[in-house]
């Protein structure tokens, strides 16, 4: 049986012994509600002023807080790539002679 999204990211969160992972960002102790790649998510997390500690396994944990502050950078960089390739996409979708 497959378990709803937010309990199995819940269970990817927890450690071996049982005990929560906690926020990456330097001085936040809270507990991390996202487990995200470190290749893709690292320039948003930089954009919105956040300093991380790197661990072994290419991940950063984010709170609940810190994660809405990098999201919306996230949403606000891709909203721009979309508006800024669409003119481009319809140049190249011509005829061809």
């Amino acid at each position: 049986m497959k378990l709803p999204k937010e309990l199995r990211e819940k269970e990817e969160l927890r450690t071996s012994g049982g005990s929560s992972k906690y926020c990456s960002v330097i001085k936040c102790r809270k507990e991390a509600v996202r487990s995200l790649s470190e290749n893709t998510w690292k320039d948003y997390v930089e954009k919105a002023k956040l300093k991380y500690k790197e661990n072994r396994f290419k991940k950063i944990y984010l709170c609940k807080k810190h994660y809405k502050a990098a999201k919306k950078i996230r949403q606000k960089d891709n909203k721009y790539n979309q508006k800024k390739g669409f003119l481009d996409d319809s140049l190249n979708s011509g005829r061809v002679r």
